[in-house]
């Protein structure tokens, strides 16, 4: 009965977010065009809903190429292969507003876990990557709202792919605990929690609506 309604009201809050943001979508259209590289958007492959792949919408930040130069899949902070004002639309996470059109399509959902490259999907232990995505991917969702500074985390560590790992060995325990809670008020609060943390980023609120939330051991 839930998934009828979350489609629904996937389709509603996309609807109303397209409607509203338009202007912001256009400028940004604008700004990319005459800035980047002539890409506004990037259609990259993803595992998605019950572990198919398929291509989601996000704004072009980075130069062509990219997961073939430097650090390939891993993006740090101040990373050579983030155009400027890519850099910029990365930590306002406003890259990830062109996903809007995946909503319409039926291959994501407003809220779910976020659908990930095949290399980093393999981060995962086998009982994660197995379940998953048996809920369709979000544009944003409990393991994208804890780890916001995920690239500055990643960038200050010594070993950038040994706490990649460690980081998705928590998300993998996050998304996990996602699939046994998911319910309209989990939704509606991780809509809420994200709209909060980029307004106020850093803030840990999220524990505080989530107690029962997995350790997290750094």
């Amino acid at each position: 009965m839930y998934k009828p309604a979350k489609r629904i009201i996937d389709l509603l809050i996309a609807t109303i977010a397209l409607v509203l943001l338009s202007p912001l979508l256009v400028i940004c259209m604008l700004i990319l065009l005459f800035t980047g590289e002539n890409e506004v958007f990037f259609l990259q492959k993803r595992v998605g809903f019950k572990n198919k792949t398929f291509g989601i919408w996000k704004f072009a930040t980075m130069l062509k190429n990219s997961p073939n130069i430097g650090t390939g899949e891993i993006t740090l902070r101040n990373d050579p292969r983030v155009t400027k004002f890519g850099r910029f639309l990365r930590i306002s996470k406003l890259n990830e507003l062109p996903q809007i059109i995946n909503v319409f399509t039926g291959e994501m959902s407003i809220v779910g876990p976020r659908p990930l490259m095949e290399v980093s999907f393999n981060q995962y232990p086998e009982q994660v990557r197995s379940v998953i995505y048996n809920c369709k991917p979000g544009i944003t969702g409990i393991g994208s709202l804890i780890f916001r500074d995920e690239e500055k985390i990643v960038s200050d560590a010594d070993d950038p792919k040994a706490m990649y790992a460690r980081i998705y060995a928590y998300k993998g325990s996050l998304e996990l605990w996602y699939q046994q809670h998911a319910s309209g008020y989990t939704d509606v609060m991780i809509i809420f929690l994200t709209a909060w943390s980029i307004l106020f980023p850093g803030n840990r609120l999220v524990y505080r609506v989530f107690k029962d939330l997995p350790e997290r051991a750094f």
